[in-house]
């Protein structure tokens, strides 16, 4: 069992930047070769927003925040960020971190084995 705990949600205008923060807990961080995070806007589905493998080789990103979304982890620190620059209000839902067994880098919800619950963005135009 893995348990993932999201921070660093909050408030911030537009142009504005937020760092988000997921540390996992239980079994060994980096089993879980890749990890990822993806967004919720109330009465829309989840989206996919970024994801990382084991060992940093592979990131992903969907076009919506290509250029300014970047995910990195820390496997030491059992922990995955995701920096977030130039928020649009578009960015504006619950952000949840997800853990895949996935050796190949993951970017369907399906495709992720554990989830957090989750953290609020809201981005003020």
């Amino acid at each position: 069992q893995v348990q993932l705990v999201e921070s660093g949600g909050g408030l911030v205008q537009t142009g504005g930047s937020l760092r988000l923060s997921c540390a996992a807990s239980g079994r060994t961080f980096s089993s879980y070769a890749t990890m990822g995070w993806f967004r919720q806007a109330p009465g829309k589905e989840r989206e996919f927003v970024a994801a990382i493998t084991w060992r940093s080789t592979n990131t992903g990103f969907p076009d919506s925040v290509k250029g300014r979304f970047t995910i990195s982890r820390d496997n030491a620190k059992n922990t995955v960020y995701l920096q977030m620059n130039s928020l649009k209000p578009e960015d504006t839902g619950v952000y949840y971190c997800a853990a895949a067994a996935s050796s190949t880098l993951a970017t369907r919800a399906r495709g992720f084995d554990y989830w957090g619950q989750g953290t609020q963005v809201t981005v003020s135009s």
